[in-house]
């Protein structure tokens, strides 16, 4: 059952994230707030204790996430151009680094071991791992897809993949060979087998930061 009364609005370039809390709380990355009613309260505090915020940090979140309590509307967004989606937990959620938002209280955030070849992903060793029972809001930068899997099998750029729910059994490894890598634009994927849901952002950070790479002046003062 859906815990909050909200609306995303603008979709899918400039995605808004309206709830209207009504005496509730929920949690959200610090950055993410863009307006809230004055009579909602907010608390920045390490969720989980120090160990868990050493766990987000090794994932490339923040240390610190706001608590918003009270009646009134609050907006949020992500920190760059794209979608959010709303995902009703009852189990277990894997998100890569950055496209966690926000959720219920009691949602528990932890990490993930990805295994020693996700080391050659570009993303780490770790995964964002959200447990419980509630509301999970996720970010994507461009649009975002949600594919769902019944007793099948799919290929996700490591750069593309948002998350993936539990039950889908996934590995890590590079597709083609070196000369793919080197040439061809292509590298590190996400195999994922089984039945659930992996959610995709149509863009690809890393790309589009390489791109910008080649407009940006270079030794000029």
């Amino acid at each position: 059952m859906v815990e909050y009364d909200f609306k995303i609005e603008y979709r899918p370039a400039y995605s808004l994230l309206k709830i209207n809390l009504q005496n509730q709380s929920i949690i959200a990355e610090t950055g993410a707030m863009v307006y809230m009613d004055s009579n909602i309260n907010i608390k920045t505090n390490m969720s989980g204790g120090l160990m868990g915020a050493l766990k987000r940090a090794v994932v490339g979140e923040n240390i610190f996430l706001n608590k918003f309590s009270g009646t009134g509307i609050l907006a949020l967004s992500p920190n760059y151009v794209g979608d959010i989606v709303h995902h009703e937990l009852d189990g277990a959620l894997y998100v890569q680094s950055g496209a966690y938002m926000a959720s219920s209280p009691d949602i528990n955030i932890n990490t993930k071991f990805g295994g020693a070849k996700s080391f050659f992903g570009g993303k780490g060793l770790f995964l964002m791992k959200l447990e419980g029972k509630g509301d999970v809001f996720l970010s994507s930068f461009g649009a975002l897809e949600t594919v769902e899997l019944n007793d099948e099998s799919l290929i996700v750029d490591n750069g593309n993949l948002v998350g993936f729910t539990d039950g889908l059994s996934y590995s890590l490894r590079r597709i083609g060979g070196l000369k793919s890598s080197l040439l061809g634009g292509e590298g590190a994927v996400y195999e994922f087998r089984g039945t659930g849901k992996v959610y995709i952002q149509t863009r690809n950070m890393e790309s589009f930061a390489d791109f910008l790479m080649k407009y940006l002046p270079v030794g000029r003062k």
